[in-house]
């Protein structure tokens, strides 16, 4: 499963139920619910940010790169994210931001970091 044998729709998904998470686990720490309107509320702004984040980097030619996938997809969806969630009334505060870049790059970077390290697969079959 290395960066150049990962398709773009399981990374893809890999990236958007990372964020679902990071909501999950955000709306049961401060006790807002886990009603489906309420989450949706919450994740779609960084869903929007990690599609902004893909096509900045172009990364369904090389989904699971560390670098520059990676590295490209993490800021752009943060940065994405918190402007829409300014812009909709939805909280910005400093410590959240910080929270979310540290989170959000723990993800987005992590799995791409662990599936640069298995080892490729020989195709010749020997």
């Amino acid at each position: 499963m290395r960066a150049s044998r990962v398709r773009p729709v399981p990374s893809g998904a890999i990236d958007a139920t990372w964020l679902l998470v990071f909501v999950l686990l955000g709306r049961t720490s401060h006790t807002e619910g886990l009603g489906v309107p309420g989450i949706l509320r919450t994740v779609w702004p960084f869903w929007v940010g990690l599609l902004a984040g893909w096509l900045v980097a172009r990364a369904w030619e090389r989904p699971a790169a560390l670098v520059p996938t990676g590295v490209v997809v993490w800021p752009v969806t943060v940065a994405v994210a918190m402007g829409l969630r300014l812009v909709s009334g939805q909280g910005v505060a400093g410590a959240f931001i910080g929270v979310a870049v540290a989170f959000v790059g723990l993800g987005l970077l992590g799995w791409r970091a662990l599936a640069a390290l298995v080892p490729r697969r020989s195709t010749t079959g020997s």
